[in-house]
């Protein structure tokens, strides 16, 4: 894999984890306004941030892989 492919991947992975806490704070705030809590918004932050470790470990697991297969070679 080439550098430059190796970079996007990890910015997607960047764009990946603020784009989760982001959606999981933004429907806890929309359910909180619904609901007239304040509860929500905290139970989103988590969410977001259990679902944004779960898709980053999923998605550098191929490039973890190949790193490791190139120093046994």
């Amino acid at each position: 894999m080439r550098r430059w492919e190796a970079a996007l991947k990890l910015t997607g992975v960047g764009f990946f984890i603020g784009g989760s806490i982001v959606l999981g704070v933004y429907g806890g705030h929309w359910l909180d306004s619904k609901l007239d809590t304040s509860l929500f918004w905290i139970i989103g932050l988590i969410l977001g941030i259990v679902v944004a470790f779960c898709g980053v470990y999923q998605m550098l697991l191929p490039l973890i892989g190949k790193k490791r297969d190139k120093e046994n070679s």
